[in-house]
């Protein structure tokens, strides 16, 4: 409960990502005596910033903000203006997606624009499915932020519900993204161009869950943005808000173990630095991936056996270029995707691979803020998707890549 909680003062929060800020910013501002401690010697983690010699800045991580209404929400709850801290630019058009013969399909929040290329492929009928497509997946992001972002399922028996399984019927969650989609787009491009989302959590269009159609909702009805300077910018404004509040960030600290009182227990008593300092803790709030931390942090244990062997999402290869020139071919977003969409699936999420066409993403930050690259220049960032790392399947990614 909230009192237990002020009754114990001290917290150590492991990683300065955004997370870990966020909730450093939260608890200092209710009171709590908050320390930081950081593995690297920079903020955000995968949300931080690389520059080269030249001055193009790269954004590690996110290159989507999306949803900005939980981030105005968030400053709000910490008693601030979002707009004192970051200024946001809207991408318009959202991205524009580019297929194997050179057509390209622009996604906008624009309906008048939306109108014309839905109906380009799929005529008048077209346009009213897409609709009917936005209002279903409208339900989809109010019901999911209201029943799941907004609630902490403490126990299994939280979620499992009568009323959450019917509400879970309503969100389409053993339906995929893939089929439901096809159920309001007639044509394949179509089809392929609402889909394709999922991969922004690492998961295929022909397994996740239906559910998730509700990133297309946001980007359609709230928009795309981009923070000015970069995203680290948001890590950056926690942090202020935390240490004005009080907060303690110590960076190139990284944990070697959180300390518990046993085993088995799930007291803990604060962590060990690998230099070997302890920094006692009433909570310790671990922002690590979940697999490392059960893995690396905590006392061994059969739930930290099963987490290794699970699947995981996908990974990527990614490429930062420092351009010479502007390539006005691009905007700030551009998708590429292959010509066999679901082979180029199967190749990252059964086979483990680097797909044989890979689609891909292309990020242009310089587009939507030219402090991100020299005058006259462009930065761009290239994602390709690739199988994680398998111990149990051959992989050779340096051949995979030639």
């Amino acid at each position: 409960s909230y009192i237990t909680l002020m009754a114990a003062k001290k917290v150590i929060i492991i990683g300065a990502g955004v997370g870990g800020s966020a909730v450093a910013a939260r608890l200092s501002q209710q009171g709590f005596d908050v320390t930081v401690v950081e593995k690297n010697s920079f903020s955000g983690g995968r949300c931080s910033l690389i520059y080269d010699e030249d001055g193009h800045r790269f954004d590690r991580g996110p290159s989507l903000y999306l949803m900005p209404k939980v981030f105005e929400e968030t400053f709000k709850d910490l008693g601030e203006n979002i707009n004192d801290w970051l200024e946001l630019k809207q991408c318009n058009p959202n991205y524009k997606v580019h297929f194997h013969d050179d057509e390209i399909v622009e996604l906008s929040c624009d309906l008048a624009q939306m109108k014309t290329q839905i109906e380009k492929y799929e005529g008048a009928p077209g346009y009213s499915r897409f609709l009917d497509f936005v209002k279903e997946s409208h339900y989809h992001y109010e019901s999911a932020v209201n029943m799941v972002l907004r609630r902490n399922f403490e126990s299994i028996w939280d979620l499992l519900t009568p009323s959450n399984a019917l509400e879970g019927i309503r969100l389409h969650v053993i339906d995929k993204v893939y089929s439901r989609a096809c159920r309001f787009f007639w044509t394949d491009r179509l089809r392929r161009a609402f889909t394709f989302q999922s991969m922004y959590m690492g998961m295929s269009p022909f397994d996740a869950p239906a559910t998730y159609n509700l990133l297309q909702y946001t980007e359609l009805a709230e928009g795309i943005w981009y923070p000015i300077g970069g995203f680290n910018k948001v890590v950056q404004s926690l942090e202020a808000i935390a240490k004005k509040n009080g907060a303690k960030f110590r960076y190139s600290c990284p944990v070697k173990s959180i300390d518990v009182d046993s085993p088995s227990s799930s007291k803990t008593k604060g962590v060990t630095l690998e230099s070997g300092e302890k920094i006692e803790a009433d909570i310790v709030v671990c922002n690590a991936d979940l697999i490392y931390a059960y893995g690396n942090l905590l006392p061994k244990s059969p739930y930290a056996s099963r987490l290794s062997e699970k699947n995981l999402t996908s990974s990527s290869i990614s490429f930062y270029w420092s351009m010479k020139q502007v390539v006005p071919e691009l905007d700030a977003h551009n998708i590429f995707l292959a010509e066999k969409y679901q082979e180029s699936f199967d190749d990252i999420f059964k086979r483990y691979q680097l797909p044989t066409e890979p689609s891909f993403y292309v990020n242009v930050p310089s587009r939507m803020d030219p402090s991100a690259a020299p005058e006259g220049r462009d930065t761009i960032v290239v994602l390709v998707p690739v199988g994680y790392i398998n111990p149990k399947v051959e992989q050779n990614f340096p051949e995979m890549i030639k």
